[in-house]
């Protein structure tokens, strides 16, 4: 048995921030960063909305002139116990 996780088991936690909004849009996504990336990029440049899905198969679509800022972010691991970082 292995403590390590699986890169398919990968999980990516991504915020996107709406214009006019208080509250982000926060959610775990099973795409790769660069695949998020890229995502993002083609959206803002073509003026397509956002599409992703999240880990429990849901898409989420956020309109591209509506994008206030989007962070990319790979999960950090959790730490258990009382040792120092």
């Amino acid at each position: 048995m292995s403590a390590k996780k699986s890169v398919t088991n990968q999980k990516v936690e991504v915020r996107i921030a709406i214009t006019n909004i208080s509250s982000e849009l926060a959610f775990e996504c099973p795409s790769s960063v660069d695949e998020i990336r890229s995502a993002v990029t083609l959206t803002l440049s073509s003026g397509s909305p956002l599409v992703l899905s999240d880990i429990r198969g849901r898409e989420i679509i956020v309109p591209s002139d509506k994008i206030g800022f989007v962070e990319i972010g790979e999960q950090a691991e959790r730490r258990v116990g009382f040792g120092t970082v």
